[in-house]
């Protein structure tokens, strides 16, 4: 399997997925999906080197990691897929890069405070925009759990999705 992981994570890579997830799930690799990153080379170029070597790290805008899904699920490379919204999994789907078909398990890390964005959970706030996509997912098929690192205790969107305004 080419995709071993799939994160949603605003800060998209640092030390919590680097240390704590890699050494739970197979990984040679991270595919990090963000337009906005992509596009900096500076952030691009440190989010790239938070990937420990000699494991490679790859940030692409959606339309690129559409446009390579293919070669990415076919490669003998196990890859963590993170994205740092919910929208960008449901835009880089529509694009016809089927992850889901490939691992449909989500795992949801931080989601900081923001205006407009109503706390669900530890370290979790979304957005409307993000309830919407989180059902669009779920609608998909995807089982979706909040939790931060392996060891804590997480929940399911499927357990919260009628508490939410």
């Amino acid at each position: 399997m080419a995709i071993s992981f799939i994160r949603i994570d605003d800060r998209i890579i640092h030390g919590q997925v680097v240390t704590r997830w890699m050494s739970e799930r197979p990984c040679d690799g991270v595919v990090a999906v963000d337009d906005a990153a992509a596009m900096n080379p500076v952030l691009s170029k440190v989010l790239k080197s938070a990937v420990p070597q000699p494991l490679k790290g790859f940030v692409l805008t959606v339309e690129r990691a559409a446009t390579k899904w293919t070669e990415i699920v076919n490669s003998n490379n196990n890859y963590f897929l993170i994205a740092k919204t919910p929208e960008t999994l449901v835009t880089l789907f529509e694009q016809g890069a089927d992850f889901i078909k490939e691992l449909p398990k989500l795992n949801v890390g931080p989601m900081s405070a923001r205006e407009e964005a109503q706390k669900i959970g530890p370290n979790v706030a979304v957005t409307k925009g993000e309830i919407d996509a989180f059902n669009r997912l779920d609608q998909l098929g995807m089982e979706i759990e909040f939790k931060l690192v392996p060891d804590s205790k997480g929940y399911l969107w499927k357990d919260i999705k009628e508490t939410i305004k």
